[in-house]
């Protein structure tokens, strides 16, 4: 199980980077769950630290139901130079819906590079906003040659990812992402002591910001403190066997295969 942390800006990216997160994802708080950083921010952070050898990951938004949008901004970001790029289906309501996003950000990405891994993110509380399930993620992210899927949550008012979803939808989603061959992330106001059961559930990658910050407050600073704090919890987890045996390292490609949905 690897930890996924988000900075907003340099300095946090540093203290991310120095406490031994497995991925640097640069997002923009302000614009919401998966809100776009700058382009100048996002370059300026990879440029820094993706030499050590942290993977770096951006998201393109809570994007519209507008896969042309879609497509222009994850060139865009593609041209950053990162190595992970996570679209977030926020206006999408339908399979349909999100495999034509999904299609997009592929095929724009792929005008760039070939070895970005492109992450396909639903919303694990898409119950309380009309969003597209859980299971017809999986299926557009398998569907469109994605790399990876993921949830989160798109309202951020106190409630996370085990009031969203039950644990056993929760496992649900990692298996079936893990059997399309994707490589599954869950995410989603995930606090410290959440860690112990998704180990138990195997996901590839977990990720965290509010768990990072001061008082457990995503809009706060990212501290030192608790980042340390996460990983020193997430390498005694796997320790003890506690992970899914992923190299995120290598760049699978998404693998076509039957999912039961």
């Amino acid at each position: 199980m690897k930890m996924l942390v988000s900075p907003i800006c340099m300095a946090e990216a540093r203290i991310v980077a120095e406490g031994g997160a497995d991925i640097l994802d640069i997002k923009n708080v302000g614009e919401g769950s998966l809100g776009a950083q700058g382009p100048w921010v996002i370059k300026e952070i990879i440029k820094a630290f993706q030499p050590t050898g942290i993977l770096c990951s951006a998201t393109l938004g809570d994007l519209p139901q507008k896969p042309g949008t879609a497509a222009l901004a994850a060139y865009g970001a593609a041209l950053c130079g990162t190595d992970y790029l996570k679209a977030g289906l926020h206006g999408s309501k339908t399979y349909e819906d999100a495999l034509a996003i999904m299609n997009a950000v592929v095929r724009a990405v792929r005008m760039v590079r070939s070895d970005i891994l492109v992450v396909a993110s639903g919303y694990a509380d898409f119950r309380r906003f009309g969003g597209v399930g859980y299971r017809d993620v999986v299926r557009a992210a398998r569907d469109s040659g994605c790399n990876a899927v993921m949830v989160d949550t798109a309202i951020k008012d106190g409630k996370d990812l085990f009031d969203a979803l039950t644990p056993e939808e929760i496992a649900e989603f990692i298996k079936l992402g893990q059997e399309a061959g994707l490589l599954v992330a869950v995410a989603g106001s995930v606090k410290l002591r959440h860690l112990p059961e998704l180990a138990q559930m195997r996901p590839d990658i977990v990720g965290v910001r509010g768990a990072a910050c001061d008082d457990g407050d995503r809009t706060k600073g990212i501290t030192r403190e608790k980042v340390h704090e996460l990983m020193a919890t997430v390498r005694k987890l796997n320790a003890t066997g506690g992970t899914a045996g992923a190299n995120l390292r290598e760049r699978p490609p998404a693998k076509r295969v039957a999912v039961a949905v």
